[in-house]
């Protein structure tokens, strides 16, 4: 039965997500918001709630290894299957302003979160003898970068929306259809991650396994997948902007807004995995900047290199 509820859990989540997005995208378009700024925001927060619902309510259940591995693991998971898996459908090219501030900000975010997991205390960390956590203060420190994230990018919208007032609209979505969207999407998400909670840990106590693997692989690659469609249709269609602000946006609501609620709702415990995972993330997001800046590209090849870096990375996570 656990099996079952997984799966409807992810098709509730899935699905969910896929109103929501749309919905939500109907709305920006109607405000006259570029598909930069959609990708960053709108699409990038609807994609995210799956993983909001579900580390917010493993933070509430008390299963903290799950709410940290799940963000970690649906991070890596948008770097390295959603960005590469994108770059073959389409080379995707970079934007110049998402080069300079969001994606350095995406980076920023994780080494401030390991910061604050390690109580800045490098010495027990490089010895290996340190207790981690996240209290309530540190998630208040991420909720506040989050806002000041999100007022940068209103008042990018709020420009760009000056700059387009007179620009024509064509095939708008209805207002009453995208909030009758936005409504059961939320609702399809909410209850979705509600199952892939509690069935994910049951399945992770039959097997033996630990909830920091279920969260980094079954649940984290679940929750990925509305990240994982929207970016890989957006560059199949041209819609380069879509596609990267999504990925880099999406992790960026993942450390702040879902680990900064998850830590002030109730105080996380970090298992020294996770530490590693946020080292490795930090790495494969420097990586992922170097490929983007190189001729403003993210090219096939770099897709392929990602796929195969996720590949070894899956391994070694199984083994450890």
């Amino acid at each position: 039965m656990s099996y079952l509820l997984l799966i409807l859990g992810f098709i509730l989540l899935i699905k969910g997500a896929d109103f929501f997005v749309d919905g939500s995208s109907g709305v920006a378009k109607l405000l006259k918001v570029p598909s930069i700024i959609i990708g960053l925001t709108v699409v990038a927060f609807g994609t995210s709630l799956p993983e909001a619902s579900v580390s917010i309510n493993a933070a509430l259940n008390g299963q903290n290894s799950l709410a940290v591995s799940n963000v970690l693991g649906s991070n890596l998971f948008n770097l390295l299957i959603v960005l590469g898996a994108s770059a073959l459908m389409n080379p995707i090219k970079a934007d110049e302003t998402v080069l300079k501030r969001e994606f350095p900000f995406s980076i920023i975010a994780t080494v401030v979160l390991l910061i604050l997991s390690i109580k800045f205390d490098f010495t027990t960390f490089i010895t290996g003898e340190g207790k981690y956590s996240l209290g309530r203060i540190s998630g208040i420190i991420l909720l506040i970068l989050f806002i000041i994230f999100l007022v940068i990018q209103i008042q990018d919208a709020l420009k760009a929306r000056n700059e387009n007032n007179d620009a024509e609209t064509s095939e708008n979505m209805h207002p009453l259809k995208c909030a009758a969207w936005i409504i059961i999407g939320l609702a399809g998400i909410v209850w979705g991650g509600d199952l892939v909670v509690n069935s994910a840990t049951d399945i992770a106590l039959q097997f033996g396994w630990s909830e920091t693997f279920i969260g980094l692989t079954i649940v984290a690659m679940g929750t990925s997948l509305p990240e994982l469609v929207t970016s890989v249709v957006a560059s199949k269609k041209g819609e380069n902007d879509l596609a990267l602000g999504n990925v880099v946006g999406s992790n960026i609501f993942n450390i702040l807004l879902i680990l900064g609620a998850s830590a002030a709702i109730s105080p996380i415990m970090v298992e020294i995995n996770a530490i590693i995972d946020m080292l490795v993330l930090i790495i494969i997001s420097i990586l992922g900047l170097i490929f983007a800046k190189s001729n403003k590209t993210f090219n096939k090849k770099e897709g392929i290199i990602f796929l195969l870096i996720y590949a070894v990375y899956f391994i070694y996570i199984y083994l450890r």
